[in-house]
């Protein structure tokens, strides 16, 4: 526990060392204020859907960004190699620099509240499917930060690493979109495989085992993969 912590606290001042946290705070929160205010007085309506509906979205692009270099740097460098001489797992690297990824988009999320208050000075809103929708959001960015992660630990250049990131939570964003086009035997395993769709129950204020379990299953499964990715160099 105590190397997860070191791991985590060095990573996550390693953001804040460099401008890219700042960046990511500022353009993350900056686009979604713009979707929010852009139809906020179209809808005449005390509501933050449009937040939660845009939020997902711009995840896609903003976890691989904050997860792109977290192994992959550190494979570049040959710094990765000089852990294995310390008394570090795998596990305790790939845990603490996702829970340093996973705590800079908290973070970021933070700014948005102010969202949420601009809302209440408007008129009423009700505080379920918020905190609900703030919940989802949590969720849905641990799931995106540890494929990130994933994919960072597959290569050394950190670009291939945003790329393979991005296609794979892409895929998990989408599968709720094709149903149509699937076979119908298929169509209620692709709706379960897909994120939006948990967050969608989530986000109106319904917090259902069934949709936390698939969570934590998917950062769980994607953190034991990518221990076992990190773990080969020491066969190679």
């Amino acid at each position: 526990m105590d190397n997860i912590k070191t791991i985590f606290a060095k990573e996550l001042r390693s953001f804040f060392d460099s401008p890219m946290a700042y960046i990511i705070i500022v353009v993350f929160v900056g686009l979604l204020g713009w979707f929010f205010t852009s139809s906020l007085f179209l809808a005449n309506i005390s509501t933050l859907r449009t937040f939660f509906e845009t939020a997902p979205f711009l995840l896609l692009f903003f976890g691989p960004a904050i997860t792109m270099r977290l192994i992959s740097e550190e494979k570049k460098a040959g710094t990765i190699e000089l852990l294995a001489t310390k008394p570090i797992k795998d596990f305790e690297i790939i845990i603490g620099k996702f829970l340093a990824g996973w705590a800079l988009y908290a973070i970021a999320l933070v700014p948005t509240l102010m969202y949420y208050f601009t809302i209440t000075m408007l008129g009423s809103i009700e505080l379920g499917p918020v905190v609900g929708g703030y919940l989802g959001l949590l969720l849905v960015g641990g799931v995106f930060i540890s494929i990130g992660v994933f994919g960072s630990t597959l290569t050394e250049n950190q670009v291939v690493a945003f790329i393979v990131s991005f296609l794979l939570v892409f895929i998990l964003f989408i599968l709720d979109k094709i149903l149509l086009f699937v076979p119908g035997g298929l169509a209620s395993i692709f709706e379960y495989l897909s994120i939006d769709y948990h967050f969608s129950n989530i986000a109106r204020g319904v917090i259902d085992t069934r949709d936390l379990i698939y969570y934590f299953s998917a950062i769980g499964i994607m953190i034991y993969l990518s221990t076992i990715i990190l773990s080969k160099r020491r066969w190679a």
